[in-house]
């Protein structure tokens, strides 16, 4: 009798488990059930990105009657540190570096949204988004730490398009095509590379970013995802292969504007300027769409310039996007707390924030009409339809050495001051024990 009561017991704890899974929180929050209830936010949204994210979730707290209540913070890492270490942790932390992230799953910080949210969350991602919300929890096994809510995309070559098209250059599909087009650009008398790594106490970060871009097209995800993990050196063939292809060309006389002992002491935010000058200095810059910010006024998109995704160099890898975004998670456990989480996990949550443009949706129920702007577009686009996509490397590594001996080490060999080696062996030296 004592074993049947245990099993119907058991039965009884599994079911209430199963139905604690597959529950579906934000029908309940729309019926009115957490009406009058607040949920707490931190996240490094400040000014008028604070502004737009407020915008953004107004109407599911009108509908449902949760207060959604965010703090923002230029100091989110220390602070955030702070109160989760101390016990005085917000709900839901949105976190840009999983890095970070990462930290807290291991000391068993983070509710695992495997057991709080439905599965069919899960169906409004690609797999690489799903992969890159999965982490080691403290007993090793891994937990979905997170939903993607915003992201942005890198590995965009932009190009003056006026001057581009009445050169008669046409946009590279493939990677011999993108050096054929720099050699033609070299071949007609011109610079083809506007390149400067220069952000003050962060120079180097340019560089790591194309290193990341090149990894994702000449190694397998899986490399890409234990080499960021430490397990992977820098001192590898996979590693050194990436870094020497971009050398391939920075360094070769005629290639970058300046030249290579311009590169790391050129401002990220001016080397693409050049390309606007008439007649053009430079014609093509690699970076993420944030850019464009620093271009000059008056320009307009899709007819003063336009930009390509960096192309596939082996076919075999592909063109995996290289993205940066912000993951969501839950670091209390509430009914109410599920809900504004699996809202989050929908491109609802950020409509009207991709409306007013700054804002590009990780989730496939994104309606591409929504996007503000040629570039948004174009951009959606690409993230919506990309078979896969890695996060950015250096910020998925230790500080010590993601914002660290990464930077430090591939500024020195840009600048000439280190060889390849020295500079390999000494960022694999950084990388905590």
């Amino acid at each position: 009798m004592k074993k049947i009561l245990t099993t119907l017991a058991a039965l009884a704890a599994l079911t209430l488990f199963t139905a604690t899974v597959a529950a579906d929180p934000i029908s309940d929050a729309m019926a009115g059930k957490f009406k009058g209830t607040t949920v707490t936010m931190t996240g490094p949204f400040v000014d008028n990105d604070a502004v737009k994210f407020n915008e953004a979730v107004k109407d599911f707290s009108t509908k449902t009657g949760i207060k959604i209540v965010y703090e923002g913070t230029k100091e989110f890492e220390a602070s955030v540190t702070v109160r989760i270490e101390g016990g005085n942790a917000p709900d839901i932390v949105d976190f840009p570096q999983p890095g970070l992230l990462a930290g807290f799953v291991k000391k068993g910080k983070i509710v695992d949204l495997n057991k709080a949210l439905p599965a069919s969350i899960k169906n409004n991602y690609i797999q690489s988004w799903l992969d890159m919300a999965t982490m080691p929890g403290p007993d090793g096994k891994p937990i979905m730490a997170g939903v993607w809510n915003r992201a942005n995309v890198k590995g965009t070559i932009w190009y003056n398009k006026k001057a581009f098209d009445k050169a008669g250059y046409k946009v590279p599909n493939t990677w011999p095509e993108l050096i054929s087009l720099q050699n033609a650009i070299k071949k007609d008398g011109d610079t083809p590379w506007a390149v400067g790594i220069e952000s003050g106490a962060a120079t180097g970060w340019a560089a790591t970013d194309w290193t990341e871009q090149i990894m994702l097209r000449t190694t397998s995800l899986q490399n890409y995802d234990k080499w960021v993990a430490g397990t992977l050196k820098f001192d590898s063939p996979e590693v050194r292969k990436a870094i020497q292809t971009w050398s391939d060309i920075w360094f070769p006389d005629g290639n970058v504007y300046g030249g290579r002992k311009s590169i790391a002491t050129t401002s990220f935010g001016d080397a693409p300027k050049v390309l606007f000058d008439n007649p053009p200095k430079a014609w093509l810059h690699n970076q993420a769409n944030f850019i464009i910010s620093f271009f000059p006024n008056g320009l307009k998109a899709g007819e003063d310039y336009d930009f390509f995704n960096v192309p596939a160099i082996d076919p075999k890898y592909g063109a995996p996007l290289e993205v940066g975004g912000d993951i969501y998670s839950m670091v209390n456990d509430r009914p109410e707390v599920r809900a504004v989480m699996q809202f989050f996990s929908s491109a609802q949550s950020i409509k009207t924030w991709i409306q007013s443009s700054g804002a590009l949706a990780p989730q496939k129920d994104v309606d591409v009409s929504w996007y503000a702007n040629y570039i948004d577009k174009k951009l959606g686009i690409m993230l919506r339809d990309a078979k896969a996509l890695r996060f950015d490397g250096s910020d998925m590594m230790p500080g010590a050495v993601g914002a660290g001996s990464f930077w430090r080490e591939i500024s020195s060999y840009v600048s000439g001051t280190k060889s390849l080696d020295d500079a390999v062996k000494t960022i694999d030296a950084s990388w905590p024990k």
